[in-house]
């Protein structure tokens, strides 16, 4: 795959930053329908967005280079260049939620009711921003057969051909589940009014897909014989089920 989309006056502009800034403008987009969902002022909700979306991309460069820090010791500036990728979704989205709610609590917004909101929209940019993975040749699985592979589409055999060999297009097995995730986060955020529901949920729906996919990945960050991704994902599946009961018992308890 060409990784380079265009030249401008010779300046390369690659298909990974191009598919990024997509999905986060889509988000904002959809964001702008989902707010009045719960009454929450779009306005409002940009200001935290525009905020939080430089944080997310420190956060997700940060969290990166901090793991892979040998790479980048040597030469210092390259931690700055993005371009070629190199950004943590996880790093990413804790990172721009504790700014948002750091915001959100000197400007007396409701964090929660704007997390929910934003937790669709966060996914959806994850998945329109794994195909930039897919333009890099990178976030593949493991080497697979002919005969796998060519239960996709040409295009994705194609990609997934790189070195004289065909590998797992994780990127798109992500992807699917994001848009599906997506979906249910919508249903949730349209027919249930409990806050920090949504966020929670898109803490634990993303968490189980990622376990599993990370597992056929083979460049994973390591934290001594552990796959980070697999560790922060258990702990967003972790939150997502204590909020679940946290909830539940709190209904039980309203209703005594």
């Amino acid at each position: 795959m060409n990784p380079v989309a265009f030249n401008i006056y010779g300046l390369p502009i690659r298909w990974y930053g191009l598919l990024i800034s997509t999905g986060m403008i889509l988000a904002i987009c959809l964001s702008y329908f989902t707010c009045k969902w719960r009454n929450v002022d779009f306005d409002s909700l940009l200001d935290v967005a525009l905020l939080g979306i430089p944080f997310g991309i420190i956060g997700a460069r940060l969290y990166y280079v901090i793991m892979e820090f040998d790479q980048y010791k040597d030469n210092l500036l390259d931690i700055f260049n993005i371009r070629q990728g190199g950004l943590a979704i996880h790093g990413g989205v804790i990172l721009a939620l504790l700014v948002s709610y750091i915001y959100t609590r000197r400007k007396k917004y409701d964090f929660w009711s704007m997390a929910d909101i934003a937790a669709p929209s966060i996914i959806l940019a994850q998945a329109i921003g794994r195909w930039g993975n897919f333009m890099n040749s990178e976030a593949h699985g493991g080497e697979v057969s002919k005969e796998f592979i060519s239960k996709f589409p040409q295009f994705i055999q194609k990609g997934m051909y790189i070195d004289g060999a065909y590998y797992h297009p994780t990127f798109l097995y992500e992807s699917l589940w994001n848009i599906l995730v997506c979906i249910i986060l919508l249903i949730l955020l349209k027919k249930n009014k409990k806050r920090g529901l949504v966020i929670f949920s898109y803490m634990g729906l993303y968490s189980i897909a990622r376990y599993f996919i990370e597992g056929l990945r083979t460049d994973s960050l390591w934290l001594g014989p552990f796959r980070v991704a697999q560790l922060v994902s258990l702990a967003g599946i972790f939150l997502w089920l204590a909020f679940l009961v946290y909830a539940k018992l709190k209904k039980e308890k309203a209703a005594d």
